[in-house]
């Protein structure tokens, strides 16, 4: 099978995800970012990314997020956010909160941010310090949310949820309830990067994770009963699903990420697999997005195995996530496993029975730049280094 052929061109992108650095002052141990995070340490400065910006607006692009690693490291960021406006984009930045003042958020305001979303670890501050590896992150997000509504933003914020911190869902909300959020994001973990390293002790029991959607309702249905407009999203791990997601819409289709040093690609999670990425230091987007090989190769459904092909479903889930497909068979090619017709559905019920009921904090593996060093020293974790086509 060779890679797509689409007969009909792309359309433009409509997100660009702009993740301005790897570096980050946390230690999360289910962080999406990739385990060789250290090898990209060459970032883009500000001019260059100034021109990024100016390219994917010129191609159509319109939402932008600021994301990392932890975007207030750079300091440019109000410049960059000043500049995003001046050329029409809707901005949201996407943050820890850490390195956040009331200050910056004025800052941030005046140079035309529309949005920002700060995440939070946990309920219990004992419980967010051990899985941020930092003492003072709770206390700070916590006023940073408050000095984000009192900007006049909408206060939106994010859980990650895992075995550790998912039975604290109802102490969760209702700390989202005391800050005044206007929208919660409580999504459990999705399993790529530091996460995907991490999985067998992150991943929540089937019975966690009922327990915890009963408890979501239970909150929407108090929260509606009290006139209380907060937005509680609740998103389900891809391992318990029955049928794959339309990741990213299709690759290729809305969206594009540009990552540190450059690279761009079809999603955050992309460097996962065994491919090379084209770079906006020596390409041009519109010429990435509608003629590199990369971008091309899982477009259409001509790469798609028979019965993906031949599946009603096909339009509508675009394969599934293909990063999934490589991490958990070896093959990029394959049935994404969450598909329940998939030959390797089977994978996930094993992963799920072999995850230690009595995992602990300390069976984490933090995300560091030493640890990052470490793994990425290992021949099996390092991503292969040419574009591979199935014949």
């Amino acid at each position: 099978m060779k890679h797509a052929n689409p007969t009909t061109s792309p359309s433009p992108p409509f997100w660009l995800l702009a993740e301005l650095t790897y570096r980050c002052p946390l230690q999360c141990a289910y962080c999406s970012n990739p385990l060789a995070f250290t090898r990209y340490q060459d970032e883009l400065d500000t001019e260059a990314w100034i021109d990024v910006l100016t390219q994917a607006r010129a191609m159509g692009a319109a939402q932008l997020g600021f994301s990392g690693g932890e975007p207030l490291v750079r300091h440019d960021l109000e410049t960059l956010v000043k500049e995003a406006r001046t050329l029409g984009f809707y901005t949201n930045l996407i943050t820890s909160g850490v390195g956040l003042t009331a200050q910056r958020v004025e800052a941030l305001a005046d140079a035309g941010l529309d949005h920002i979303q700060i995440s939070l670890q946990a309920a219990d501050p004992e419980l967010a310090q051990a899985l941020a590896g930092s003492s003072k992150a709770h206390a700070n997000k916590l006023a940073m949310a408050k000095a984000v509504k009192a900007a006049g933003y909408p206060m939106v914020l994010n859980v990650v949820l895992h075995r550790h911190n998912i039975d604290q869902i109802g102490e969760l909300i209702a700390l989202c309830d005391e800050l005044g959020a206007d929208a919660v994001e409580l999504a459990n973990c999705q399993y790529y990067g530091w996460a995907f390293l991490n999985r067998r002790a992150l991943l929540p029991t089937r019975e966690q994770l009922l327990r915890a959607e009963a408890e979501t309702q239970r909150w929407r249905e108090r929260l509606a009963a009290k006139g209380r407009d907060m937005s509680l999203l609740f998103v389900v791990p891809d391992y318990f699903e029955q049928a794959p997601k339309s990741c990213m819409g299709g690759w290729g289709s809305i969206f594009m990420t540009v990552a540190p040093d450059g690279a761009v690609l079809p999603c955050h999670s992309a460097r996962e697999l065994p491919m090379a990425f084209p770079n906006v230091k020596r390409t041009p987007l519109q010429d990435i997005w509608y003629r590199d090989a990369a971008f091309d190769h899982f477009r259409g459904t001509d790469w798609m195995p028979t019965q993906c092909q031949q599946c009603d479903s096909r339009d509508k889930d675009h394969g599934g996530c293909r990063c999934q497909a490589y991490l958990l068979t070896g093959d990029m090619y394959a049935i994404d496993p969450v598909c329940q017709h998939s030959p390797d559905h089977a994978l996930l019920d094993g992963l799920l029975e072999e995850s230690p009921q009595t995992a602990t904090m300390s069976d984490l593996i933090p995300r560091n730049a030493r640890q990052s060093r470490r793994l990425t020293a290992e021949p099996a974790l390092r991503p292969a280094p040419t574009l591979i086509y199935r014949q």
